[in-house]
């Protein structure tokens, strides 16, 4: 199965250190639906937002092409984990109530995945495709961060990113548009979980296979200095994007 797989190498660490998604959103989500039978979590991942979905509709589809990804997900009795690209679900015509994309619209085949969308989708379904980018915490740990960012890491980064950056506006969308609320994503974390999040990017496993070095390594201590006492708690925020629309 060939797929845009920047993740599937290190899915033990990606599934310990990412963020997780503000319950408001699954609440939001549910509320939309026009019933809360299924829902079709597509590049599902670790099904980190399977497992909400999973306490608000009665059965689950979990989609991911990564056989590594789905082995370090959590099984839920209502969660069904598939390994199938999202351009290829197996669901039946008209059978879902909501369609989400967690942190993965950027990689599909647009045009194949929505025409899976449309067919999967009961009439006046929902879709929602959402992506977090920058994360800021203190201006002297955001300095730091920035520099691992953009400047070292910044050449590994795939040219899907640039969806991200943009806040998932320059992505097709083709169904009728339902305008929602703002969400914040934050998460409290102490030096090392943000030094996890840092890992689990893609540019930074992909800056480490070319050149044998661990960016954040290269970073680690000043950032440490930036950070204080490595127990203390800090906020980090994402700037969080959201699309949402009707079949």
């Amino acid at each position: 199965m060939t797929f845009k797989d920047h993740f599937s190498g290190h899915a033990g660490a990606y599934h310990e250190a990412r963020p997780t998604y503000p319950e408001a959103l699954f609440h939001w989500l549910a509320a939309q639906a026009p019933a809360r039978a299924l829902a079709w979590d597509a590049g599902c991942g670790n099904g980190q937002a399977s497992l909400a979905l999973a306490t608000r509709f009665a059965r689950v589809h979990a989609s991911d092409p990564s056989t590594q990804q789905i082995v370090n997900a959590e099984p839920r009795t209502n969660i069904d984990y598939r390994v199938e690209p999202a351009e290829e679900c197996s669901l039946p015509d008209a059978s879902a109530d909501l369609v989400t994309v967690a942190q993965a619209l950027h990689w599909f085949d647009h045009a194949r995945f929505y025409a899976e969308v449309k067919r999967v989708l009961k009439p006046r379904g929902v879709i929602a495709a959402w992506s977090y980018a920058d994360c800021s915490a203190t201006p002297a740990v955001d300095a730091v961060k920035n520099r691992l960012y953009v400047d070292l890491t910044g050449p590994y980064w795939p040219p899907e990113r640039r969806y991200i950056d943009e806040g998932y506006r320059t992505l097709p969308f083709p169904f009728e548009r339902i305008d929602a609320p703002a969400f914040e994503m934050r998460v409290e974390w102490t030096l090392a979980q943000f030094l996890a999040y840092l890992r689990s990017w893609s540019a930074t496993q992909r800056y480490l296979k070319a050149n044998g070095v661990d960016p954040v390594a290269l970073v680690e201590a000043e950032l440490a200095h930036a950070w204080g006492d490595a127990q203390t708690v800090r906020s980090v925020r994402w700037d969080f994007h959201l699309l949402c629309g009707r079949a």
